[in-house]
């Protein structure tokens, strides 16, 4: 499987512009692409996809982890050049009402090797992805409780990763058994984070792929 990260607080590669916000393409071996979220700014949504050679008009389905403008601000210019793609959502976010939507309320395989944690603490949906080496976790913003998502996750396996925006999270020891941790976009306690587990940690930002 392979996530690169679009839309990030930080640009991990120099040609690509950082904002506020997140977005990411998951790969996996015989499952469509999935977008995860859309930034705020679909012009800078567009142009980092433009520069990283994703093209958004295949793309055949969409992840919104919550309804936040920094992760649904990029929908409407993605929409332009994208015909097709349907939508996972959390209750709390309709979305796009001339495309197929799927409203995800309670932990769920999408597709045989992904899921949704469903709606959590009323606010946002994660996403995992079921590996060899364990469930990857992708998160938006991380606004549940941190235990609530990865007691979800786990349902499906052993958690081997989590990427995404982690808000102000600072119960570090329910990480100590994970074996990576990229953290991203709202992330408060980053530093925390590397200093404590400096062999699991990796820098997120625009352009940053991880194979696993």
């Amino acid at each position: 499987m392979k996530v690169t990260i679009i839309y990030d607080n930080t640009a991990f590669r120099q040609d690509l512009q950082a904002d506020w916000g997140f977005s990411a393409l998951v790969e996996v071996e015989n499952i469509p692409k999935i977008l995860f979220d859309t930034g705020t700014d679909g012009r800078i949504l567009l142009s980092n996809m433009e520069k990283l050679r994703i093209d958004p008009a295949p793309i055949e389905e969409v992840f919104i982890s919550h309804s936040h403008f920094d992760h649904t601000g990029g929908l409407s210019e993605f929409l332009k050049l994208n015909k097709k793609a349907k939508f996972y959502v959390p209750p709390s976010f309709s979305g796009p009402k001339d495309r197929e939507v799927i409203t995800i309320k309670k932990p769920t395989k999408i597709h045989e090797n992904i899921l949704s944690t469903g709606e959590l603490d009323g606010i946002e949906q994660s996403m995992g992805i079921i590996t060899p080496k364990g469930v990857v976790v992708i998160d938006g913003c991380s606004h549940p409780y941190m235990g609530h998502i990865l007691d979800a996750a786990r349902q499906f396996g052993k958690i081997y990763a989590i990427i995404g925006g982690l808000h102000g999270f600072s119960e570090f020891k329910l990480f100590k058994d994970l074996e990576l941790i990229c953290p991203t976009h709202c992330t408060q306690h980053k530093a925390e984070l590397k200093r404590l587990y400096p062999q699991k940690y990796i820098e997120g930002g625009a352009g940053r792929i991880i194979d696993i």
